[in-house]
């Protein structure tokens, strides 16, 4: 019997399993090592959700590199995003001239990503890329580059790994899809 039994009663079912969310989170870090190689890493996290790729992904990375958070809010209790975003805490690290990858949990519309990313934007490092686990296209409003993607997945609503139904499940070792009787309208 499963240590998560309790959680796992509302998981309609398994999307990435275990396995191969370790295996590509090692690919992407290969990716990001090699691309990063020789240059000062910032890696910045996109709390809460982002908190347990990061861990991840930075175990798997061969450069120096250095982490700090943000904190964002778009959501509110809403399920889908409001486009009305604001910084809960922002960065302890003065990022202009650093090479900065902002790891992401989950890209949905691309409203608070794009957001964020002009604000980062203007703080002027010297560079500036994402990396996501997970994209969903089907749900984009607005196009921001995403350079490193660990899956594309369809419009779920996916709990796991970080990722939370009013801040529960993230603990679950995978990415699972919410049960529908759970999930709410316009979700």
């Amino acid at each position: 019997m499963s240590a998560h039994t309790e959680l796992e009663r509302d998981v309609a079912e398994i999307l990435i399993d275990e396995d191969r969310l370790k295996s590509r989170v090692q690919e992407l870090g290969e990716e990001v090592s090699a691309d990063y190689a020789g240059r000062d890493l910032l890696l910045i996290g996109v709390l809460k959700g982002a908190v347990f790729f990061m861990a991840d992904l930075m175990r798997t990375l061969t450069v120096p590199c250095e982490i700090d958070f943000m904190a964002i809010s778009s959501y509110g209790a809403q399920t889908d995003s409001s486009g009305v975003v604001r910084i809960l805490k922002d960065l302890d690290i003065n990022i202009e001239g650093r090479d900065v990858l902002v790891v992401e949990d989950i890209i949905d519309s691309g409203l608070t990503l794009s957001y964020l990313m002009r604000n980062l934007e203007s703080r002027e490092p010297a560079s500036l890329e994402v990396c996501a686990l997970l994209t969903k296209p089907e749900r984009r409003e607005i196009d921001v580059p995403v350079r490193y993607i660990g899956f594309e997945i369809p419009n779920r609503f996916v709990i796991g790994y970080g990722l939370d139904f009013a801040e529960r499940y993230r603990n679950l070792p995978y990415v699972g899809v919410l049960d529908t009787e759970l999930v709410p309208e316009g979700a």
